[in-house]
């Protein structure tokens, strides 16, 4: 899909939902000797995340695994709407639909493997990250230049920011300060 046809979609996006692992971090777990787990996150999507929550884009996570660490992570950048332990994402995703009051016009969601398709089906915009399954790429009206946890979740914020015209007034906003 073009450029232009990509900025349409991304202009009535009022919320994008990302899946955590493979997306907001690379998709490796480290587990500790203890048990412990450990996840990397990439601190410039985070950034982008900050920014795009400034605009009128609301951002929410849905995950099938459940981890202290995504719930801190995700409370430190203020993202409310966390749901983990989602086996089903598509029926997570239909619930907090309604919770929120609103349509899938308005929804992007951001997945890299299988688990994420059903959900992916349902959104005006479906997003892949560059390195996701390819059937996941296959549906998506959108693919990444980057990686999860490298700089995807960063290049999406920003896409949906310029298409909505509010990139430009994040970016002031820090050389104003």
């Amino acid at each position: 899909m073009d450029n232009k046809t990509i900025l349409k979609d991304a202009e009535n996006i009022r919320l994008i939902v990302f899946d955590v692992d493979g997306v907001l971090t690379d998709g490796k777990l480290i587990l500790g000797e203890n048990g412990n787990e450990y996840k990397s996150f990439y601190v410039r999507d985070g950034q982008g995340l900050v920014m795009l929550m400034k605009t009128e884009c609301d951002v929410a996570v849905i995950t099938a695994r459940s981890s202290n660490i995504v719930a801190e992570r995700m409370a430190s950048l203020g993202i409310k709407h966390i749901h983990q332990g989602e086996q089903n994402k598509g029926e997570a995703l239909v619930k907090l639909i309604d919770k929120l009051g609103i349509t899938f016009s308005e929804v992007a969601y951001v997945g890299d493997d299988v688990i994420d398709l059903p959900a992916m089906n349902k959104v005006a915009l479906p997003i892949a990250v560059a390195d996701a399954h390819p059937e996941v790429k296959k549906l998506a009206k959108f693919i990444t230049k980057n990686n999860g946890g490298q700089g995807a979740v960063r290049e999406i914020c920003e896409l949906i920011m310029t298409a909505q015209n509010n990139f430009e007034n994040q970016i002031k906003t820090y050389l104003s300060s």
